[in-house]
């Protein structure tokens, strides 16, 4: 069974940083995308960044966020600072995990639980 925990959330007064991190665990063969991706009360979830070989990001937290993985121990984390109160959201981890080491397996799309970031004005 694959498990996806992510931990670092809390609150935080604008112009903070925080960093979150997230662990993929159980029996898989190999990991390929992961990303964070947010959702704010009344709003849609959308992704804020994500890694393969590269890193992408969403407008709206480009040059205030990285994003980086350390493959060996399957985690990513999001260091995300100059925090503003529209950064505040659920935050949750995707991971695109292969189970199988066979030719051709497919990748499956693991979710989190969430962690909340919460930044006051």
């Amino acid at each position: 069974q694959v498990q996806v925990v992510e931990s670092g959330g809390g609150l935080v007064q604008a112009g903070g940083s925080l960093r979150l991190s997230c662990a993929a665990s159980g029996s898989f063969f190999s990991i390929n995308g992961m990303g964070w991706y947010r959702q704010a009360p009344g709003k849609q979830r959308e992704l804020v960044a994500g890694i393969t070989s590269g890193a992408n990001y969403a407008d709206s937290v480009k040059g205030r966020s990285t994003i980086s993985r350390d493959n060996a121990k399957n985690t990513v984390y999001l260091q995300m600072n100059s925090l503003k109160p529209e950064d505040t959201a659920v935050y949750y981890c995707n991971a695109d995990i292969v189970l199988r080491s066979h030719w051709g397996a497919p990748q499956f799309s693991y979710w989190g639980q969430g962690t909340q970031v919460t930044v006051s004005s």
